[in-house]
């Protein structure tokens, strides 16, 4: 269990509207008290790419103190995370990006961090949607 807060969920995608669908989709099926999740998708001026600056903000607003797990869809935004987390400054500590499928990932995510999941169970359970079956 997440001792002093809840672990907060940052979704980066290149598209601002695909990355509040999935933050909508995966705090709907989370039910009840979800934990806090914020969208980081598209640039500033509503395009379609990523944004350093939109990431650090939604990072802030989830940050309960108990970490950040960050996923994201593809390319520039993997590596507009990895920049961030190697200046240091730019987001709260115990911010970890999350290898994990985008959709399944963001679910599995937001239902272990609303049960109370730690960061580490937060990734376990996110990282795991990778084996997720469908037929």
């Amino acid at each position: 269990m997440s001792e002093g807060g809840t672990v907060g969920i940052v979704l980066v995608s290149h598209s601002k509207e695909v990355a509040a669908a999935v933050a909508a989709l995966a705090t709907g099926l989370a039910g009840g008290r979800a934990a806090p999740v914020a969208p980081a998708g598209g640039t500033p001026d509503g395009g379609l790419g990523t944004s350093s600056e939109l990431i650090a903000e939604a990072a802030a607003s989830v940050d309960g103190g108990a970490g950040v797990a960050v996923l994201v869809d593809l390319g520039s935004a993997i590596l507009t995370v990895k920049a961030l987390l190697a200046e240091g400054d730019e987001l709260p500590d115990a911010t970890r990006l999350i290898d994990a499928p985008f959709l399944e990932g963001a679910v599995a995510a937001v239902v272990t961090a609303s049960a109370g999941g730690d960061l580490d169970a937060v990734e376990a359970a996110a990282s795991e949607a990778y084996g997720y079956r469908k037929v």
